[in-house]
């Protein structure tokens, strides 16, 4: 084979490049800049990292593990858990990112780790330079020669979790309402429900990291019941609830859903609808279906008999306990018809009747006995009751008004708003007049002036209502979609001012005088409002409601044993199964923990449970 023959000077040739700059860089003197999004090692914010796992839950190499931190509290919303990341597992492929709902988590352009042991890979938490970690450094003080898990630079962001690239949906599927010139005459339902498309949509938006069962008071398995109805399996999603909440349609519509206040989700975006998709699995269960779905029929009954006192959402959720775990349970209620606060605190548009009618009636069918018109204390007595029956469960919640005593409210035209919402739910004759004035800012304040809206268009054609509170609008306890709703009706609502006199002439009411408020709370978070006396406004109205809270009535218990019971301030003692220190006796509601339905069924589970304990001989 014949060759080219080479020149012995060819070598000198490559001399050309000695002062040509090179492409390579001289590492590790000289760095590469990454791209703006570079996925290198994992950022986290601490403070805003809710610890729901969602990370980990999607990793798909399981590089990421929730390590609980001791020294945390866990809080509703927020678990003592923070990620941990094996970089020997770790892709960088930044799912982790796309799905943290509140978008704590992110990735740095940092992508270098020297370390003397392999170990140092497999346990790190990543935290930011804000959370006060000491490992990130400003880049006059950072060194390559350093670079570690332990030595980072500050500043130094790259791929981020965006919202409109998302793995979460952070939108809420619209729940459908009655328009408001069609429901501010009349006491219609307002929320219409979601159809199975809607509900399949909303519960898609699930992520099942259960801060919201933790939030709960009853502590639902609600991630179960929304994979439920996701999977178009509604009665698995009756049985799930109704394992702790025999109140579903009710709890539906009107609970005070804390769950949602705790879903990561809302973080960024609007919460899992959860109280509507409860409300949807309760309406689709016809009650003829329910019993089936539940399996349970009017159970076998124990030789065990359990009187319950007041047939509120705590009675009637320890009886249903109670009964399908074959005991005898009683209600005696002093009204006409169950449901105590929900049938007659709670408007018809907001809670109709026949599902509270609907809801009763499956607690009724597992064999609990409910006596209307049957007043303790009066028809019958607490010493009957313990002579007759082996325990005894009182939960007859707050059904008297507090007064605010200022000048003029003994006139016959100064009204409570909880007497006022009974009479209205008893159908009976309501006074009602053209200018009404309605003194303060929870949900029962505004329910009674939107009731009293929609009497004023039906006498008078025309709405002329508004409400006062000390409370600021930012801290009214009412929640926000009354408040809102309540203004879309007409209604006006005046925060932080509080009563002052009602001006009365002859027998008339003129109208009420009003003073500034400004402040509720002391420095201690103690009620203590404070007033600016010389900022005063007179409304007129020909009629005063008083909507400040509502008090309990205890007066059926017999002096001798109310001194057997040890209290806690104002209110009794109870264990954490509602047994006080009558061995008998068992309290629960809102006498214990509320007001609030769904800490009522709380009370009324454990109170179940625990009086089964007692009556086995097991507490």
């Amino acid at each position: 084979m014949i060759t080219e023959k080479k020149s012995i000077f060819r070598p000198f040739g490559a001399l050309k490049y000695l002062f040509r700059k090179p492409h390579t860089f001289c590492f590790p003197f000289e760095q590469k800049p990454t791209a703006a999004r570079y996925r290198g090692l994992h950022l986290n914010d601490r403070d805003a990292c809710t610890g729901c796992g969602n990370c980990a839950d999607i990793c798909p190499n399981q590089a990421i593990t929730m390590i609980e931190q001791p020294d945390v509290e866990p809080e509703p919303g927020k678990k003592n858990e923070l990620p941990q990341v094996d970089y020997g597992r770790c892709c960088f492929c930044g799912l982790c990112v796309d799905v943290c709902p509140p978008g704590s988590l992110s990735l740095a352009r940092d992508f270098i780790h020297i370390a003397p042991s392999p170990d140092s890979f497999l346990a790190y938490v990543p935290d930011t330079e804000t959370s006060g970690n000491e490992s990130f450094v400003p880049e006059s003080e950072y060194s390559i020669m350093k670079a570690s898990l332990a030595h980072r630079l500050a500043g130094n962001p790259g791929f981020v979790s965006e919202m409109d690239y998302s793995l979460v949906e952070f939108e809420r599927t619209p729940m459908p309402l009655v328009s408001c010139d069609e429901r501010k005459d009349s006491f219609v339902e307002i929320v219409k429900g979601f159809s199975a498309e809607q509900a399949h949509r909303e519960a898609a938006r699930c992520l099942e990291c259960g801060l919201c069962e933790d939030a709960c008071p009853a502590h639902m398995a609600i991630s179960d019941y929304i994979r439920a109805i996701w999977e178009g399996d509604n009665d698995k999603a009756v049985r799930v609830i109704y394992e702790r909440n025999p109140l579903p349609g009710i709890c539906g519509r009107v609970c005070t859903h804390k769950c949602e206040e705790a879903c990561g989700i809302g973080r960024r975006g609007e919460p899992v609808a959860v109280r509507w998709l409860k409300r949807f699995a309760a309406d689709g269960a016809p009650i003829d279906r329910l019993e089936s779905a539940l399996g349970t029929g009017r159970v076998p009954i124990r030789d065990k008999n359990v009187a319950i006192v007041g047939a509120g959402p705590a009675g009637l959720s320890c009886a249903y306990y109670l009964a399908v775990a074959r005991y005898r349970a009683t209600i005696f209620e002093a009204l006409p018809k169950p449901g105590g606060i929900m049938r007659y605190g709670i408007p018809e548009y907001r809670l109709p009747y026949h599902v509270l009618d609907k809801d009763i009636g499956t607690i009724a069918s597992v064999g609990v006995e409910i006596r209307c018109k049957t007043r303790v204390g009066e028809d019958i007595t607490l010493d009957d009751l313990h002579r007759d029956f082996d325990a005894v469960f009182i939960a007859t919640g707050f059904h008297v008004g507090r007064s605010t005593k200022v000048e003029g409210v003994d006139h016959e035209h100064v009204l409570q708003a909880i007497d006022l919402l009974r009479d209205i739910t008893e159908g009976k004759a309501v006074t009602v007049g053209k200018k009404i004035m309605v003194i303060g800012g929870g949900d029962v304040a505004m329910d009674v002036a939107r009731s009293m809206a929609r009497l004023q268009m039906d006498k008078y054609g025309k709405i002329d209502t508004a409400a006062c509170c000390l409370e600021s609008e930012e801290i009214m306890p009412a929640s926000r979609e009354e408040i809102d709703e309540a203004r879309e009706e007409g209604i006006a609502i005046y925060p932080s001012r509080g009563p002052d006199r009602i001006d009365i002439e002859g027998d008339r009411i003129q109208g009420l005088h009003t003073v500034a408020c400004t402040s509720v709370f002391d420095e201690e978070g103690r009620f203590n409002p404070t007033f600016n006396r010389e900022d005063t406004r007179f409304f007129e109205a020909d009629m005063v409601i008083e909507a400040i809270g509502q008090a309990p009535d205890l007066s059926y218990i017999p002096p001798e044993l109310d001194e057997r019971l040890e209290k806690s301030g104002r209110r009794i003692k109870v264990s954490e199964q509602f047994q006080s220190s009558v061995p008998w006796l068992f309290l629960g509601g809102d006498l214990i923990q509320g007001p609030d339905i769904i800490h009522a069924i709380a009370n009324g589970y454990e109170a179940a449970k625990g009086i089964a304990a007692f009556l086995e001989g097991t507490s």
